[in-house]
């Protein structure tokens, strides 16, 4: 019996991004994918937006891809790049685990230095944002201003729990409304239309009409290392990367959802002030844990609004 396929176009869907958030939308934007060879063979893949110099790189959160944010770089306006991880959406396998943060930035400044050498902002999200802080440890005078999204080194895993009871469920499902359906459970706050375009970006429908996660597929198939570990919950290490706050030498500002679902909780916040005293808390009363994808376009004037502050800094 012949299976319909679902046919996907992953750059047919602006239209769709820019009409539930109400932001004008004339013509289709400049979006790219390049695919970047890594020293050690491997590929990443990344979204390059618009023609110019990018300004700001987006890391995306575990279990996601790049276009989580689509609908921000819409509202926003500017040149960027936005990064698959390893493991996840159109890039190749990690090293090693999905979670091992440090592999992972060092993958993901190769990819900086061949499409965003001189972007000045670093937008990073969740697992994003934990591989953020591992980048800055590395790279202190690299970024002038870095916006984390809705995590810290000291999240703690019975905080993110509903996270991970959602990454570490089905690998396959049998149709596209089974998947449709757990997803819309896990994510209430989110319309249905915005949930189908995510699966469709972060999900592959097989010949037999199945479907499976691109992240755990990765994760599952082409790495049997990384599967033995546990995705999103490990938080052994990460506890090291308040290094990368405390030495990095530019502008660093908190994004935090206030929802219940968000992971970020008020020690987390103190703990971060005392090590940062400087750094910028922004409060989000409407977002969960995905701020990009409950409050985009608020989360692009916060970007738009660091970004601008870089430029005027850079004037004569």
């Amino acid at each position: 019996m012949a299976i319909d396929l679902i046919p996907y176009d992953e750059f047919s869907y602006f239209a769709d991004n820019a009409s539930e958030h109400g932001i004008p939308y004339e013509v289709p934007p400049v979006v790219r994918r390049e695919m970047v060879q890594l020293s050690d063979g491997r590929q990443l893949s990344a979204l390059v937006w618009g023609t110019t110099e990018p300004e700001v790189i987006f890391i995306h959160g575990g279990a996601q891809n790049a276009h989580t944010w689509d609908t921000v770089m819409l509202s926003l306006g500017r040149p960027g790049i936005a990064i698959d991880l390893p493991g996840h959406g159109h890039s190749g396998p990690p090293a090693g685990a999905t979670t091992d943060v440090r592999r992972n930035a060092a993958d993901v400044m190769e990819t900086i230095d061949e499409l965003a050498p001189l972007a000045p902002m670093l937008v990073g999200m969740s697992l994003g944002g934990l591989t953020s802080f591992a980048l800055i440890d590395a790279h202190p005078d690299h970024f002038d201003t870095v916006l984390i999204v809705d995590i810290t080194p000291s999240v703690k895993r019975e905080n993110a729990e509903h996270i991970a009871a959602f990454v570490n469920g089905p690998t396959s499902f049998d149709s596209f409304d089974e998947l449709l359906e757990r997803t819309m459970e896990f994510n209430p706050t989110r319309s249905e239309s915005s949930l189908r375009r995510g699966i469709l970006h972060n999900a592959e429908q097989r010949s037999d009409g199945s479907w499976v996660w691109r992240h755990a597929k990765h994760r599952v198939f082409d790495n049997p290392d990384a599967a033995a570990e546990e995705p999103v919950e490990e938080t052994r290490d990460y506890h090291k990367l308040w290094s990368g706050a405390e030495e990095h030498r530019g502008r660093l500002v908190l994004a935090r959802g206030l929802r219940s679902n968000s992971v970020v909780t008020d020690d987390q916040v103190d703990e971060l002030r005392q090590r940062r005293p400087d750094v910028i808390i922004e409060n989000f009363a409407e977002a969960g844990h995905s701020i990009q994808g409950d409050m985009p376009v608020e989360l692009a004037g916060l970007i738009a609004t660091e970004l601008d502050r870089v430029v005027e800094l850079e004037l004569p």
